[in-house]
């Protein structure tokens, strides 16, 4: 669920590109015949850089430092911690907008359906530069799997291992964007 991270990534494609990127966790399979070329080109660069991002030692490393009951679960919420420390040091909220007007001009899948009004009418995006907003964010996902909500219990560990997630951060930003910012000539222009 780290919109902002595969939005970044993803933004010198055209609209429909990181539209993919955007809707890849609502997807199911791997038959994206019906998507299009772009769309399902999005679809594809997600599913790459999450696979990049989850093998990644620095990610790891914060996975095996979690608390083992919720560690199954940490994955989740380090996505949506990778997004705080994005929206914290976006330089300007153009990505947001552009994200905010190709979501709300086309439906999401429908796993997805339900959750793009509400981000885009609670600013979620920009809202996740305030880590306190993250870490609710990362609660109310938990709160809607089976079970005791393991996400919300998680919370107060990343809030004492905040510095050590920003190191983390630090380590892989930088190489998720060397390897999969597409460069203008890749994809057609927005």
């Amino acid at each position: 669920m780290n919109f902002l991270a595969h939005a970044w990534l993803a933004r010198h494609g055209n609209d429909d590109f990181l539209y993919g990127n955007l809707i890849a966790d609502g997807i199911k399979g791997s038959d994206f015949a019906s998507l299009g070329e772009d769309i399902a080109a999005g679809v594809s660069h997600h599913r790459q850089v999450d696979a990049a991002i989850d093998s990644h030692p620095a990610v790891a490393e914060r996975r095996a430092a979690a608390p083992s009951g919720q560690r199954r679960y940490t994955g989740i919420a380090l996505d949506l911690v990778w997004d705080h420390f994005i929206a914290r040091d976006m330089p300007d909220d153009a990505l947001v907008t552009r994200c905010y007007a190709i979501l709300g001009r086309r439906p999401a899948p429908d796993r997805l359906g339900e959750m793009m009004p509400a981000l885009i009418r609670g600013d979620w995006l920009s809202r996740y530069a305030d880590f306190d907003f993250t870490c609710r964010a990362i609660a109310g996902i938990g709160s809607r799997l089976r079970g005791p909500n393991q996400l919300a219990a998680l919370t107060p560990w990343l809030e004492s291992t905040y510095p050590e997630l920003e190191a983390a951060f630090r380590l892989l930003w930088p190489q998720m964007q060397a390897r999969f910012t597409p460069n203008r000539a890749s994809t057609r222009p927005h």
